[in-house]
C-alpha cells in the first residue's frame, strides 16, 4: 500500500524459504520494555465460520496474542515459532544478503503468566500486508508495561506466514498488487479486525498498526465506533494511487482521535492520501513525522537489524539513518501519549 514498502522484496524472500546458506548466525535480543508492569502473553486460535477465507477457501482461521500487564509466573516467551523464523530469515536474506539469523530467543514477556487484576484500557495491532503480528512485539510489549492490553492479530494468507495449531504453517498467498486486490485485502482486514471485537466481547478500544495495519485502523474506525482512537504507522490509504482512489477514512475523515506517524521520505506532505486524510479529519490529529527513519523503522526491525552485523547502506535502506534507540524512544512516547490522553486522559507525547 505503500509505495515504498517491503512488500516486494518480502514477496520474492518467500521462494528463498529453505535456500538461505547455513552459516554462523548472530544471536539477538529485544530491548526490555521500560512501563512498571512486568508482561504476560499468550496466544489464541480462532475460527470464524460465517465466513470463507477469501484468498484460499474454507473456514477463516485467525492467531492472536494477547499481550498484557501481569503477576509474575509463566516461563520466558519465545520470539519466533520456528516456522515464523523460517520466513522472516528469507526476508532478511533477500533484503540484506545475509543469513540466517538465530531468532530462538525470548523476549522480556511471560508465556502464560496470570493477567495483574483490574480494568486495563486495550488495543488492537495489525501489521503490514505480508508482515506478521509478531513483529511489532517491541512496541506491543511497552505498551503493555504501562498497562494497556494488546491483541496483535495475524491476518491469515495476507500475513507472512501464520503459526496454526498442530504445527501448520500458513503462508501468503497474496496475489500482484492491484486495485482489486487492494479493496479484498483491506475489506479482510476489516471484517478480521470486527470478528476479533466481537469474539473478545469489546467496545471503547484503541487500534494502531504498521503500513497495512494504519490503513486497516483507519478504515475499522470508519466502519466500527467501538474503535475510539487510532494510530497510522507510515501506513498510505490508497487503493489506486495512479487514479487518486483512496480509503473511506482518507476521503472522509473520522470523527475520532487520530494519529499519523511517517519517517524517511514518506508524510502527510508528500502521500497525498494523507494528505486527503488531514483535510477531512474531524476529530483530534497528531502528525508526527521522523526523516532519518524509514518503513521498517516501525516494527521489531528496528531492535534486532542493527545487531546483524549487515552491509549498512542494506541496513538503512530498511530502518534509515536514526539511532535505533531514539526511534523506538519517539514511537513509544507517540503511542502511550496519544493512547493515554483519548483511553485515559493523560497527555504527554514527548520521548521520555
Amino acid at each position: 500500500m505503500r509505495k515504498r514498502s517491503l512488500i516486494a522484496v518480502f514477496t520474492a524472500a518467500l521462494c528463498l524459504l529453505g535456500s538461505v546458506p547455513a552459516t554462523a548466525a548472530p544471536r539477538l535480543h529485544l530491548p526490555a520494555p521500560s512501563g512498571r508492569h512486568a508482561v504476560g502473553t499468550q496466544d489464541r486460535y480462532l475460527v470464524d465460520r460465517t465466513r470463507e477465507d477469501p484468498w484460499t477457501g474454507g473456514p477463516r482461521e485467525l492467531m492472536i496474542t494477547l499481550t498484557y500487564p501481569a503477576l509474575p509466573g509463566g516461563r520466558p516467551a519465545p520470539y519466533l515459532p520456528d516456522g515464523i523464523a523460517a520466513a522472516v530469515n528469507a526476508q532478511a536474506h533477500a533484503a540484506l544478503g545475509a543469513g540466517p539469523f538465530d531468532f530462538g530467543f525470548t523476549t522480556p514477556a511471560r508465556a502464560g503468566a496470570p493477567m495483574l487484576p483490574g480494568r486495563h484500557p486495550v488495543l488492537l495491532y495489525s501489521p503490514g500486508a505480508q508482515s506478521s503480528r509478531l513483529l511489532g512485539t517491541v512496541l506491543v510489549e511497552q505498551l503493555a508495561s504501562e498497562g494497556y492490553v494488546v491483541v496483535s492479530l495475524d491476518h491469515t494468507h495476507d500475513a507472512l506466514a501464520v503459526d496454526l495449531p498442530g504445527g501448520r504453517v500458513e503462508p501468503s498467498t497474496l496475489p500482484p498488487s492491484s486495485e482489486a486486490v487492494n479493496r479484498k485485502l483491506i475489506a479482510t482486514r476489516v471484517a478480521d479486525v470486527e470478528f476479533v471485537l466481537d469474539r473478545l466481547g469489546l467496545d471503547r478500544v484503541g487500534m494502531f498498526g504498521h503500513s497495512a495495519g494504519g490503513f486497516t485502523a483507519a478504515e475499522v474506525m470508519a466502519n466500527d465506533p467501538r474503535v475510539v482512537a487510532g494510530a497510522n504507522l507510515d501506513g498510505s490509504m490508497v487503493f489506486n494511487a495512479a487514479e487518486g482512489r483512496f480509503g473511506r477514512a482518507a476521503t472522509e475523515g473520522l470523527d475520532r482521535p487520530f494519529l499519523l506517524m511517517s519517517a524517511g521520505d514518506h508524510s502527510s506532505a508528500t502521500d497525498p492520501s494523507w494528505a486527503s486524510f488531514v483535510s477531512h479529519q474531524r476529530g483530534p490529529l497528531v502528525d508526527l513525522h521522523e526523516p532519518a527513519g524509514e518503513h521498517g523503522s516501525f516494527t521489531d526491525y528496528q531492535a534486532w537489524l542493527p545487531q546483524l552485523g549487515a552491509d549498512p547502506a542494506k541496513v538503512r535502506a530498511v530502518i534509515g539513518d536514526v539511532d535505533p534507540e531514539t526511534m523506538l524512544r519517539k514511537e513509544k512516547a507517540a503511542l502511550s501519549g496519544f493512547f493515554d490522553e483519548h483511553l485515559r486522559k493523560r497527555r504527554d507525547l514527548n520521548p521520555r
